[in-house]
């Protein structure tokens, strides 16, 4: 499942939210709000990813 990666502008609170692609769009149309002080001024951060093969390197 992809980890989409917030800061919030007010109180500079970093977060991430898990879920599915389906799941991030619903709460990105309902409105998403920080976690810490609740504020709807968030802003989404560019994040890393891995990929996992059976290849070894």
């Amino acid at each position: 499942m992809p980890t989409y990666d917030f800061l919030c502008q007010k109180c500079t609170k970093a977060f991430e939210l898990i879920c599915s692609i389906d799941e991030y769009e619903q709460k990105e149309k309902q409105g998403l709000k920080c976690p810490e002080c609740g504020s709807s001024k968030v802003v989404r951060q560019i994040s890393g990813f891995q990929v996992k093969t059976s290849r070894k390197s």
